[in-house]
């Protein structure tokens, strides 16, 4: 998304634009709530305002839409004002039934069944701030230090029980919010669940990734079309600035 917005821009305005984004998702992973933001002259942000966002939809390819664009405050840094992130994960756990067409590209199909109450005891175990290197790919100079907010798997169901073509499936989603996610974090997080979901692993064995220090070759990266960046959260316009400068302070074990 980055690059085509980055592209559709710097074509449009005719000058090179950097683009900063709220979460850089990986190669596959959907987002119905990212932020993004660039800095211009005013002189060029109001010969393009009006009409920009028609004229940007019109050039993106189909599956990157832009719903929102507006002025935002001198402060503002779409990624490191941000107070939190917010993604969903969904699993067809329908069994013995494969995937359903119409949800292939946002829906990891698991036909084999998951225990939600272990995966929701291992999820228990991760919550608060700690050090996830176990579950992320740690850049140079950073830190894999998070505070977790939410992760817990509920059981919902898709589809229409009086239709005798499809019926009901069910599904797992996950919701998972933290400050701020490492690169692979939510996708390792999944994929630990699924095999304490399976029984493969205990769930005092998810929590007890957290001791390790490095990334741990025992943690599957789930698919990454199962997940998508659903909401981010920003802070009073006045508490901008204050909240960049908590972010890009570095944490430590």
């Amino acid at each position: 998304m980055q690059g085509v917005l980055t592209e559709a821009l710097s074509t449009i305005m005719r000058q090179p634009i950097a683009l900063t984004v709220a979460g850089r998702t990986d190669a596959g992973v959907h987002a119905t709530g990212q932020v993004a933001h660039y800095d211009v002259p005013q002189s060029i942000w109001g010969r393009y305002r009006d009409g920009l966002r028609r004229r940007l939809n019109a050039v993106l390819p189909a599956d990157v839409r832009v719903h929102r664009l507006a002025e935002a405050p001198a402060a503002f840094d779409a990624r490191f004002s941000a107070l939190g992130r917010h993604y969903r994960y969904r699993i067809d756990n329908s069994p013995e039934s494969g995937y359903d067409p119409l949800r292939r590209t946002d829906t990891l199909s698991w036909p084999r069944p998951l225990d939600i109450d272990a995966m929701n005891a291992a999820a228990d175990l991760m919550l608060g701030e700690h050090d996830f290197a176990a579950f992320c790919r740690k850049k140079p100079q950073g830190t894999t230090i998070r505070c977790l907010r939410e992760l817990r798997w509920v059981r919902t169901h898709d589809g229409d029980a009086s239709d005798p073509a499809g019926g009901t499936r069910e599904i797992l989603m996950a919701r998972v919010s933290a400050d701020a996610f490492c690169h692979s974090m939510v996708r390792s997080l999944v994929g630990a669940a699924l095999a304490v979901g399976e029984g493969r692993c205990p769930p005092e064995w998810q929590g007890d990734l957290l001791n390790l220090q490095e990334r741990s070759s025992a943690v599957a990266v789930a698919a990454a079309h199962g997940l998508t960046l659903v909401r981010v959260d920003y802070p009073a316009d006045s508490d901008l600035a204050a909240r960049s400068l908590i972010t890009r302070r570095v944490r430590e074990r």
